[in-house]
Order: structure tokens, then C-alpha cells, then sequence
């Protein structure tokens, strides 16, 4: 008996000090695992879901996505993970923008054309002939107008965080070289689904018809229309040289998109990713401007090298378009905002 209690209390201290060890090594792994979570850089905090309409993926404003979720994840350490969604899968701009204010998606940048609907003051960007020059639109984008219009989207539940650059729309067509208001008389020429655009053109002497850019090549191919009106860089992407013959270089209208978050999304952060997030997104402005700039002046050499006739509208001409525009001027100004048209046009 006595050696069998000796043996059993020999076991037991064992076990003690065998179970004692345990539990330190196990309290040293668990310290050590949570150490390792909390300076654990790839757990992501805070998701942002991104879209965009259909686009080539060598588009400007794709490679600008592309750059700011690398950049964003960089600079937040993986605090906020980025989820692009380019290709139109989830939806058009208008959709997309609706989603945004739903908070059914965290971001994106859309035409103006899309948020028009929801906030009438951002038609001042669809007025013909408002910039004369890059220059002169960064001076309003990135001053007191263009950040008057950003905060006036809070109350459609959104942040405007800047503007991305679609670049200058230029006219297309079958029929003749556009060099004056003469010459474009009676062209059918598809618009945007947008009230100022449409009304625009009417004044010009022009047949606007107005459809979804997912139909305009075919229409163009069949002769449905006789021309259209985009940036050079996606006539060039979507190949419209192949059922287009002119080209008049007119930058009749300063496309920029709206980067829009969802208000609650940005609100959600803490102060210093919020500063973050404002940081990657001016620092991927000036990437997509850059970009831009070098796409439309390459977009437009390719043009002329697939066979379009390339025409610039003189200055004269321009000024002649203007005055026969004054009354579409006049027409939305209400809507508008007579301050907000003040400060874009002075």
C-alpha cells in the first residue's frame, strides 16, 4: 500500500508540474498569438466595395482605380480593404450612383449625367463651352465651386471626395468635316440621356437622339445616326474610328466624374483613415489627370492614323457656337442656381 501511494503521489506531482507548464506555455502562445494579431497588417478593419460601368481595362479611370486601391491599402496598412468591381458587372453609372446613396456599394465615380438626377446643381458641368482649357476647369473643380457642389451632396447622403477627368467631348461623324456651325446642320448625332445635352445640339441645328452608349456602335455601323460626341480616349477604346469618318476636335464639353462615397461608409472611419482615404484620393487625382492628358493627346494621333479626317474648331467658330448657345444658358439657370452658374461662369 505504501508504495502505491508513493507511486500515485509521485504521479500526481508530475502531472501538477506537467499541467503547470502546459498552461504557461499555453498563457506564453496565447499572449504571443494575440501580440501577433494586433501588428497583424493583413486583417483588414473596414472593406470599400468600388465599381464602375463597363470600360476597357486600359482605360484612364480603370488604371485610377487600379492605383488607388493599391495606394489606399498601402497607406492604411491594410486597414481598409479595397474591392473593385470595373466591368459593368454591377451596373451602369446611374445604377451604381443610386447604389452608392443606398449604401449598397461604398463608392464611385460616375459622369455627371448620372448624379443630375439627384442633384440638379452638378448640370452646371454638362453647360457647352464652360472651360475654355484644363486649366481653367482644375481652377473651378478644385476651388470654392467645385468644393461648394461636393458638399452639397451630404444631403443626398454621399461625401464628394473630388473629381476624376473623363477629358474634352469631341464630335464625330459620317456625313462631312464639322468646321462650322454651318456644317452641322441636320446631322443625327446620339447624346447622353441628359435634358441640357439634348437641348444643346437642338439649338445647334443638330438631331440629337439620345441612347445608351451600348447601343452606339451598332447604330453608328447601320447608319442610324450620323455621328456622336465622347472623349478621344474611348472613341479610340471602343473603336468608333471603324464606322466613323470626321473627326472635329471641339472640346464642347469638360467630362469630369464625381468620386462619391457612401456619407454613412466615410463617416464610419476613424479620423485618421478618413484623412487617409482624402490623401490617396487627391494624390490619385492627380495620377488620373496625368494620365488623361496623355491618353487623349495619344487617342487623337491614333485617330488621324486609322484614317479620320481631324479638323480643330477654330477660336472664331467656338465663339460663334457659344452665342447660339446662350439661350440653353439661360433656360437652366434656375434649375441650376443662378449662384452656382455665377461662380462657374464669371
Amino acid at each position: 500500500m505504501f508504495l502505491n501511494k508513493k507511486f500515485i503521489s509521485y504521479t500526481l506531482s508530475s502531472s501538477l508540474i506537467l499541467f503547470a507548464l502546459s498552461a504557461c506555455g499555453s498563457e506564453n502562445s496565447d499572449s504571443e498569438s494575440a501580440s501577433g494579431e494586433n501588428n497583424n497588417n493583413n486583417e483588414s478593419e473596414f472593406t470599400m466595395e468600388v465599381a464602375a460601368g463597363t470600360m476597357s481595362p486600359e482605360f484612364s479611370l480603370a488604371k485610377t482605380w487600379r492605383y488607388f486601391e493599391e495606394e489606399l491599402e498601402s497607406q492604411t496598412n491594410n486597414r481598409i480593404n479595397v474591392e473593385l468591381y470595373i466591368n459593368g458587372e454591377l451596373g451602369g453609372d446611374r445604377e451604381l450612383t443610386e447604389a452608392v446613396q443606398l449604401g449598397e456599394i461604398d463608392a464611385v465615380a460616375p459622369s455627371t449625367g448620372a448624379i443630375t438626377g439627384i442633384n440638379e446643381k452638378f448640370g452646371i458641368y454638362d453647360y457647352p463651352f464652360l472651360f475654355e482649357n484644363r486649366e481653367q476647369a482644375y481652377e473651378k473643380l478644385d476651388g470654392e465651386p467645385g468644393q461648394q457642389l461636393l458638399n452639397s451632396l451630404e444631403e443626398d447622403g454621399m461625401k464628394g471626395l473630388g473629381y476624376f477627368e473623363n477629358g474634352f467631348r469631341n464630335l464625330t461623324n459620317n456625313q462631312r468635316p464639322v468646321k462650322t456651325l454651318e456644317d452641322l446642320q441636320g446631322l443625327s448625332i446620339r447624346t447622353m440621356e441628359n435634358d441640357i445635352h439634348i437641348d444643346a445640339w437642338n439649338t445647334l441645328g443638330a438631331n440629337p437622339t439620345p441612347m445608351s452608349f451600348e447601343e452606339l456602335y451598332t447604330a453608328l455601323q447601320q447608319g442610324t445616326i450620323d455621328g456622336q460626341e465622347n472623349p478621344a480616349g474611348l472613341i479610340r477604346d471602343n473603336n468608333l474610328y471603324e464606322v466613323q469618318d470626321y473627326l472635329t476636335v471641339s472640346r464642347h464639353v469638360y467630362s469630369p466624374y464625381v468620386i462619391l462615397a457612401n456619407l454613412n461608409f466615410y463617416n464610419s472611419l476613424p479620423d485618421e483613415l478618413q484623412t487617409t482615404l482624402d490623401e490617396v484620393t487627391r494624390d490619385a487625382i492627380e495620377y488620373n489627370r496625368s494620365l488623361t492628358v496623355e491618353e487623349e493627346e495619344d487617342a487623337l494621333n491614333t485617330l488621324e492614323e486609322e484614317g479620320m479626317e481631324v479638323t480643330e474648331l477654330a477660336e472664331g467658330e467656338v465663339e460663334r457656337f457659344k452665342d447660339a448657345l446662350e439661350p440653353v444658358y439661360e433656360e437652366y439657370q434656375d434649375t441650376i442656381g443662378s449662384d452656382i452658374v455665377s461662380m462657374f461662369r464669371e
